[in-house]
């Protein structure tokens, strides 16, 4: 794990939480994203960001319906939005 997902950590062996896992996204996401302005034609990348954007996009509406102060937390640990 990054530091960034080290900081949002709810506990040491935290893997599982919604805030672990749109960090891990968030790093998936760019990782690709540098990978397709690379190589254009890799359709199955693509596919791969696509999925990884809309899980984390599912998994910040949660956040932000159920714990408000965790989404404005990893929005700022992580710069998304604004």
């Amino acid at each position: 794990m990054n530091k960034k997902t080290k900081e949002l950590a709810t506990h040491e062996k935290d893997t599982g939480s919604s805030e672990i896992q749109i960090s891990l996204l968030t790093d998936k996401i760019e990782n690709l994203s540098s990978h397709i302005k690379k190589f254009k034609k890799d359709k199955h990348s693509s596919v791969g960001l696509l999925r990884a954007v809309n899980r984390r996009k599912k998994l910040l509406e949660y956040l932000k319906k159920n714990k408000m102060d965790s989404y404005k937390n990893v929005l700022s640990k992580l710069n998304l939005r604004k």
